[in-house]
């Protein structure tokens, strides 16, 4: 009895395996991005506030690993899982001076702002 052997080369199967796993991966990318939109239509359910000095350059950015949706001074985002004086340095580092930073409604104490902006 012989055995025989597939000709060398790509196989078809091996292609819709690569072209279904970059489909997946683009859904996913803009899966994880989709919440800033909905939320910039209704900050009130943002988790974090930030109020800033200057406008901010770009309506949507990421800072402190979070999508931030800003309009003019003010930006919001979904809750993350850093402090929020980390995530307060964050969106100093990427916007600039944050005038006040709230999260869940609490705001963040006098002395904390001045080690975010520090």
């Amino acid at each position: 009895m012989t055995l025989s052997l597939p000709a060398p080369g790509p196989r078809l199967g091996s292609i819709g395996a690569i072209g279904l796993a970059l489909t997946w991966t683009a859904v996913s990318f803009g899966a994880a991005l989709t919440p800033a939109p909905a939320m910039a239509q209704n900050p009130s359910k943002a988790y974090y506030r930030a109020e800033l000095a200057q406008p901010a350059a770009q309506p949507r950015a990421i800072a402190g690993d979070l999508v931030w949706a800003c309009n003019g001074t003010s930006c919001v985002a979904d809750k993350g899982t850093s402090r929020p004086l980390r995530i307060c340095r964050e969106v100093n580092r990427k916007f600039g001076e944050v005038v006040s930073f709230t999260t869940k409604g609490e705001t963040l104490p006098a002395e904390d702002l001045e080690k975010c902006n520090g």
